[in-house]
């Protein structure tokens, strides 16, 4: 597991609150100010200023904070040649759907794309992601795929499970992607499971296409093809969240934490079960701590 220690400014940590609010839990440790669970990472704020990074994406979350690793680490020479990349964002967030992008670029795009700040998407706030994103979409060939809460509860309900609905999307959005006529040398998905349970759940989908496909973990920051998808995706992926929250007069967080436990308990005592059903993951353990706050 990487960890990841560093002393930013108090203002910086406040940011940091700021933007992660809805991914804060509890902590018993008395000189743990703020713990934070994060997609596949963990942050720990201690009272003497100090910030512990933990988990598989603990680089990535570090980055917030100016963090980044050497350039050998990050870049990937293999990138240099015609590529797909993709990503999902919403897998670990209970409410809103779940989004996959496909991107296709080729190395003359790079200069563009890390003039722009993709290179270091990782470090970017949504703010900044929204901003670029009508570019990315202008200039970028993509294919993307959002699936609705209420979409994602019915195909969970009919057999698939977390890892077999993101196989599911991400074939799919690399499929139609390549329909369009690209010719990628390389495909490289974002790894969200091993090879082998990538390939036994691919067996159920109907489409499929001959490329081979690379599954590597932390590709977002080593293949520009991937954080592009991954941008484009959290983009899809907030204004999701943002209409959903509109139809029902509620702000939705984002994540799965304690905020998102009250909000889904203020809508099962408005609307009902039915409001959950189209707006958040039921198979999240949030559903059943909802329902067990309305009971008091």
């Amino acid at each position: 597991m990487e960890s990841i220690t560093l002393q930013p400014s108090e203002k910086q940590i406040q940011d940091f609150v700021a933007q992660y609010q809805a991914q804060l839990v509890s902590s018993k440790n008395p000189y743990i100010r703020y713990l934070f669970k994060l997609d596949k990472a963990t942050a720990s704020i201690y009272t003497s200023g100090k910030v512990l990074f933990q988990g598989e994406k603990a680089e990535q979350a570090a980055q917030f904070f100016g963090y980044q690793a050497s350039r050998e680490e990050t870049t990937a020479p293999q990138q240099n040649c015609p590529l797909i990349g993709t990503d999902e964002v919403g897998n670990g967030s209970y409410f809103g759907g779940l989004a996959v992008v496909a991107s296709f670029v080729t190395p003359e795009q790079h200069s563009f794309l890390r003039k722009l700040g993709v290179d270091d998407s990782k470090s970017l706030t949504d703010q900044k992601i929204r901003q670029i994103v009508p570019l990315l979409k202008e200039k970028i060939q993509h294919q993307a795929l959002l699936l609705s809460p209420k979409k994602y509860n019915q195909v969970i309900a009919a057999g698939y499970n977390a890892v077999s609905v993101k196989v599911a999307l991400h074939n799919q959005a690399i499929y139609l992607l390549l329909q369009t006529g690209v010719q990628p040398q390389k495909i490289v998905i974002d790894a969200f499971t091993s090879d082998k349970n990538y390939q036994k759940y691919l067996q159920r989908e109907s489409n499929h296409f001959p490329n081979s496909i690379t599954l590597e973990e932390k590709a977002e920051g080593k293949y520009l093809a991937v954080a592009v998808s991954s941008m484009i995706a959290r983009d899809l992926f907030l204004e999701n969240l943002e209409n959903l929250s509109q139809e029902l007069g509620y702000e939705l967080p984002s994540g799965a934490g304690v905020k998102s436990d009250k909000i889904a308990s203020q809508l099962l005592q408005t609307y009902g079960m039915k409001s959950l059903e189209a707006s958040a993951k039921l198979h999240f353990k949030n559903t059943e701590k909802a329902k067990k706050l309305l009971e008091r």
